[in-house]
Formats: structure tokens, C-alpha cells, sequence
């Protein structure tokens, strides 16, 4: 890819620290917002990435850096989708001409890239925990600085936020919290804390005493403006003490807020106000989403993790082909009409499982629980208890924050029923290490009364719902984050019944057993190589007698799987030898090796990168050894 050229930016250019960025007056602050959002506005055009989220945090990232000394001070991102800003004030602009591209700058907060990301983020609600380990290290060490910790309100629904929250009392650390409040997450954030948040912002009697108590407090001599940031310490304890935040403040924190999120001046007065206070503070700043792009601020959701666009009206670079989630959502969708018991169950991810079109449908039957996804797998657990059938839409590296709650709540319980749709399963590409589905097969496989299957083609994906809706068993779907192929078609057609694989196309020699989205490659690969192709369709139950057939009549199997390779698919294959006495050394098998970090690329050069494509597939097939066999 020719990298494109990044709009000018002299004011960022002349910012080679934050001596640079203190100096500047509201002129050139003005100027350096609108440079930051004309590359990040360009880059995600050209590249993708997460846009709206970025251009909502421009000048809160600017105050930040304005108010606290990163090289001493800790900042940490909750999810790490706000860090744009943070990224070019650190010199890293040059880097946005291949974002989220292979050797490119990272979507994500990263420590290999710059010492002032402390984490490698990715997933969301982490923040606040991480920024109370900071603390207490450093209170040990006896290091002084203050660490920051920025936390979408969508975040902040999860229950690890919560937890960290409260044991901030018994640290009593010195870490500021801010609260960036924009009423979405990637859709509309929901729950109790949500109104909360709300109430906060729009309560006419908080505003109104607000605005009485700054006239008062400035109106008393050597209190008010003489006395600068004395006179608003006293405002700020007089708000505590009239206004809410009553759920934070019992927690141990001090609440100051509602800010103007987009207000430099205001935001900076108010961090180094509040960074003199000691113990665990909170600032509730209030954001929009998208600001300074008007597409992005009409519909934040459709950019939030955005595909390459046309600046002028926003529109997509490529046409959208039909991809897995909204395949998923239709067949849900459709389902519903059919099963009135059917209801479906997400983690704040709605439109991107595909579920928008059964919450329009079925709105009683449709339940988003923010993100918090130990929390829907457990209310999903009682759903089925209830008699209804949850199809909980989860991403795949989503599901691991809630491995125990599957294990507890599901797989153990007797006579439950549950649908477990993995979205964004195996290579997921320019997100980076933090969102690769890549473990759920291993994860989920030694759990008891669990069904792992794979659909290649929409076709089979409804027939493997269909299926999923009739067990009593912990049913598991994945697929990837890409269009859904066209169908493929067996030589030997098979009905789905639990267990069974399905023979796709018949060769001499060499076979394939091919799970999930890369069995259209592996047919390719077998064309190519005049090998048998088999799609497994389930991890587990695995098909042992059809294994054991391959086994026979061929010299050599590869087992071919989108995820780890230890634990996966072909760890099965290697357990079923050992139980049925098979010659497992005609066994070899392509997968990910995720011991070097998988960094950000397409799902296609990922796939590239680890042999799994047609290319890749059949190159295994004339090189592979036996298990076992030694090179010479």
C-alpha cells in the first residue's frame, strides 16, 4: 500500500514536548485541535480505525498533557480507543500514514511504541485497576506522580471498573479517574449507571446551584477571583456538599463535575485543581462523539471502529459485502418469528454481532447488558432455566472476561440451553494482539456439555442455529470477521447431526480437515493439490469415524484450523488417535503459533503470514512431515 500524504500541521509540528504545549495560548491551542482531528479524520479515511470515539477526546487529551508531566505522570486508557491525540502529542504523527497496517502505528495504546503507554490495551474496564496498581507501586517505590486513568461511560458499565472503585478507599491512592462522558459506547450506552450519568448532566437544579455557587464563591473577597485556584477549591467543596455524586463520593472518591469536555481552558483549570487533591478523585467530563467530523457526529456508531471512507460525504471506500455478524442476525431475526422463546443477549455490541435487526424486531425479546459479559452469560443461564433459548452474541476474545461464568453458570448446570455466537472468531487483523479470536476453540473444548462448531458458508451457519436451538447443551458458533462466501457444495452432502463432518470433495493421497471460515481455502487448496477436503463442522464432537476413514485411505491429513493450534482442532484429532489406536503420524497441522506477538495486518496477510490461506494450504500439503518425523 502507497502511503498517503498527511494533511500539514505546523502547530503540532512545533510541539516537540510538552514545554512546546504549555506555551501555546488559546490561538494556537484552537489550531492544534483542529490539526489533531484533520489527521486522525484522514488517516482513519484511508486506513480505518476508531473515529468518532478520537475526535471526542481531542481537547481533553490537550488539557491533559498540558496539566500533568507524562514523563513522570502515568496515563492509562480505558480500551485504548480514545489515544489518537495522545499518539501525535508524542510524536508518533508520522506513523498515522499506516495505521492499523502491518509494521504500521497501532490502534492501540502499546509499550513497544511509546514509554508513555503503560499497557498494552484492548479491552475495555481495565483502567481503573491498572491505574490503582500504578499507585500503590509507586507509593512503595516511593515515586511521586499522579496516574491518570480515562474511562468511557460505556466502560465504565463493566463490572472490573466497579471493583476497582472500591478499593480505592482502603489505598487512599492518588489516582484521578476522568469520567469521559458521551453517552455511547459504540451503541447507546445502557443501564442503571447511564441514567445516572445523565441525571448528572442535564439535573436543572444541579446546574442552576452550579452556576449560583461559582457567582458566590467569586464574589467573596480573597476567595473568589483574587484567590484563583483557592476560590475554586472551595467552589468545587461547596458542590460536593449541595449537588450529586453521591454513588461515587460513598465509594471513597471525590467527585467533581460535569466539565465541558471540549473546553481547554476549563478542563485544564479544572485537572490542576483536582491533581493537588490527595487520595482518589473523579471528574466527570462531558463529550460528544464525533465532534468536528459532522458524519461521525450524526451516527458516532457507524464510525465507531470505521472501514476506509470518502472524507467529502463519509461514505464507505468499498462496497460493504455481506459479512458473518449481519448473516448471524438475520437467521436470529428470522428464527424469533418462528420460536417465541428465543431471546437474544448482548455486551454493549448489538450492531456489531448483527443484533440491530432483531432488537428492531423484537425489542421485549432483546437485551443489551453493557459490558459486562460475565454478567450476560449468567443471565442467559437463567433465561434458559426460565424456559426460554438466549443466543448471547459475544466477540470471541470478549467471551474469555467470562470463562467462569460459561463454566459455572452454563456448562455445569443441569438441563441448560444456551447459543453462544462468537463473533469476530480466529485472525482478526488490524486491531492487533488485544481482539485476535484466536483461543476459543482450546478454551472452550475441556469444558463439560459443550458444542463448538463452525459454519462455512451462510447456508450451514442456519442450519448450525437451527440446530443450536434445539439442543440443551452449551452450543458454541463461530465465525470471523469477514463477508460471508459463497456457498460451497459438498460431493457428499451430509444432514448435521451432533458430531458429524461432512466430505466435501474427493482426492487421492493427501486430505484436508478444514474448520469454520477457512474450509473455502482449504477446498481451493485441495483443487489445486487433487486432495480429499473434509469440513469437520464440529470441534467437538469431533467426527472420530470419519477421522479414522482419512487415517486409512490416505497418506498424509492436514488439520487445518483458525486458532491456536495447541488445544485446538488438531489436538482432538491427536486425543481421538490415541483413544481409537489410529496412526496419528499421518497427522500435521495448520494453525496459529501465537507465542510472537500478532500484530496489526488484514485478516488476509494474517492469514498469509500463518499458512492458512489456499496458497499456504496447499504448500502444506506437498512440504509436510509426519508427525514426529524429523528433518534430514
Amino acid at each position: 500500500m502507497t502511503e498517503f500524504k498527511l494533511p500539514e500541521t505546523p502547530v503540532l509540528d512545533s510541539v516537540g514536548g510538552r514545554e512546546e504545549l504549555v506555551e501555546l495560548d488559546s490561538g494556537k491551542l484552537a489550531a492544534l485541535c483542529e490539526e489533531c482531528r484533520a489527521v486522525i479524520t484522514a488517516a482513519v479515511s484511508e486506513c480505518g480505525g476508531h473515529l468518532a470515539s478520537n475526535l471526542g477526546a481531542v481537547e481533553l487529551t490537550v488539557a491533559l498533557h498540558r496539566a500533568f508531566d507524562f514523563a513522570r505522570d502515568a496515563l492509562v486508557f480505558d480500551v485504548g480507543h480514545q489515544c489518537y491525540t495522545h499518539k501525535l502529542l508524542t510524536g508518533r504523527k508520522a506513523g498515522f500514514a499506516r495505521l492499523r497496517k502491518k509494521d504500521g502505528l497501532l490502534g492501540f495504546p502499546n509499550p513497544s511504541e511509546h514509554e508513555t503507554d503503560p499497557f498494552v490495551v484492548g479491552h475495555a474496564s481495565t483502567a481503573i485497576s491498572s491505574a490503582l496498581g500504578l499507585a500503590a507501586a509507586n507509593r512503595i517505590a516511593g515515586r511521586d506522580g499522579r496516574v491518570i486513568a480515562v474511562v468511557g461511560d460505556g466502560a465504565a458499565t463493566g463490572g472490573l471498573c466497579f471493583e476497582g472503585l472500591n478499593q480505592a478507599r482502603n489505598l487512599d491512592a492518588d489516582v484521578l479517574v476522568v469520567l469521559n462522558d458521551n453517552e455511547i459506547s459504540i451503541d447507546r450506552t445502557v443501564g442503571g449507571l447511564s441514567g445516572y450519568l445523565s441525571r448528572l448532566r442535564a439535573d436543572p437544579l444541579y446546574q442552576e446551584a452550579k452556576s449560583e455557587l461559582s457567582h458566590l464563591v467569586e464574589s467573596i473577597p480573597l476567595v473568589g477571583r483574587t484567590a484563583g485556584g483557592l476560590g475554586r477549591l472551595a467552589l468545587n467543596v461547596a458542590r460536593r456538599n449541595l449537588v450529586p455524586g453521591q454513588l461515587f463520593q460513598e465509594l471513597g472518591w471525590h467527585y467533581y463535575g460535569p466539565v465541558d469536555g471540549h473546553d481547554i481552558a476549563e478542563l485544564e483549570k479544572e485537572f490542576r485543581a483536582v491533581g493537588r487533591i490527595s487520595g482518589p478523585v473523579l471528574l466527570h467530563v462531558v463529550t460528544r462523539k464525533g465532534r468536528g467530523y459532522e458524519p461521525a457526529q450524526e451516527k458516532p456508531g457507524a464510525y465507531h471502529s470505521s472501514p476506509p471512507f470518502y472524507i467529502e460525504n463519509g461514505k464507505p471506500r468499498a462496497s460493504k459485502a455481506a459479512s458473518w455478524s449481519k448473516a448471524m442476525g438475520r437467521v436470529a431475526a428470522d428464527m424469533a418469528e418462528r420460536r417465541t422463546n428465543l431471546v437474544a443477549v448482548t455486551a454493549a455490541m448489538g450492531a456489531g454481532t448483527g443484533l440491530d435487526e432483531f432488537s428492531a424486531r423484537f425489542p421485549e425479546r432483546y437485551h443489551d447488558v453493557g459490558i459486562a459479559e460475565a454478567h450476560a452469560t449468567v443471565f442467559a443461564g437463567a433465561l434458559s432455566r426460565g424456559g426460554m433459548i438466549p443466543l448471547v452474541a459475544i466477540y470471541s476474545t470478549f467471551l474469555q472476561r467470562a470463562y467462569d461464568q460459561v463454566f459455572h453458570d452454563l456448562c455445569i448446570q443441569p438441563d441448560l440451553g444456551a447459543i453462544l455466537c462468537l463473533d469476530r472468531a480466529g485472525l482478526v487483523g488490524s486491531d492487533g494482539a488485544t481482539h485476535q479470536g484466536i483461543y476459543d476453540i482450546a478454551y472452550l473444548r475441556p469444558l463439560p456439555r459443550t458444542v463448538l462448531m463452525a459454519p462455512r458458508d451462510g447456508a450451514v451457519l442456519r442450519e448450525m442455529l437451527e440446530f443450536a436451538a434445539g439442543q440443551k447443551l452449551v452450543s458454541v458458533l463461530r465465525y470471523p470477521r469477514d463477508a460471508v462466501p459463497q456457498r460451497i457444495e459438498a460431493d457428499e452432502p451430509r444432514e448435521l447431526e451432533l458430531g458429524t463432518g461432512e466430505v466435501l470433495r474427493r482426492g487421492r493421497k493427501k486430505a484436508i480437515l478444514a474448520y469454520g471460515a477457512i474450509v473455502g481455502a482449504a477446498v481451493e487448496a485441495g483443487e489445486e493439490a487433487k486432495a480429499t477436503v473434509v469440513d469437520a463442522r464440529f470441534a467437538k464432537p469431533l467426527d472420530g469415524k470419519l477421522l479414522a476413514g482419512l487415517l486409512e485411505e490416505h497418506d498424509r491429513v492436514l488439520v487445518a484450523e483458525d486458532g491456536v493450534t495447541v488445544g485446538g482442532l488438531g489436538s482432538a484429532c491427536l486425543e481421538e488417535c490415541a483413544r481409537r489406536g489410529l496412526d496419528s503420524g499421518k497427522l500435521c497441522f495448520a494453525g496459529v503459533d501465537a507465542e510472537g506477538d500478532i500484530t496489526a495486518a488484514s485478516r488476509g496477510e494474517l492469514l498469509a503470514q500463518f499458512k492458512l490461506d489456499a496458497k499456504g494450504l496447499a504448500g502444506r500439503l506437498g512440504t509436510a512431515r509426519r508427525a514426529g518425523e524429523r528433518r534430514k
